[in-house]
């Protein structure tokens, strides 16, 4: 009987990582995005929790991207893919 090591996310229990940097990866990009999601519900109360989550991800997924564009670069964002996908 093999054994074999699987590190969780703890903000997100259902899934599993076979290294422990990339869970930690997981788990940082999982905490911008809920602090995004935060941010964007207050400037924008019109946004449903589930908007705000997508696109808090979304852009937590994309964040090098949007520094780039935050550093004078706005083109950069024609790079971002059409369609949100969350995949959480």
């Amino acid at each position: 009987m093999a054994v074999e090591v699987v590190y969780r996310s703890s903000r997100d229990l259902e899934r599993l990582f076979m290294d422990k940097a990339e869970a930690d990866r997981h788990d940082k990009m999982l905490e911008l995005a809920e602090a995004l999601a935060a941010t964007l519900q207050k400037v924008s109360p019109e946004l449903t929790e589930r908007q705000a989550d997508d696109i808090g991800i979304f852009m937590a997924r994309h964040r090098e991207l949007f520094a780039k564009a935050f550093k004078n670069n706005p083109e950069v964002l024609a790079e971002l893919p059409e369609s949100i996908e969350t995949g959480t």
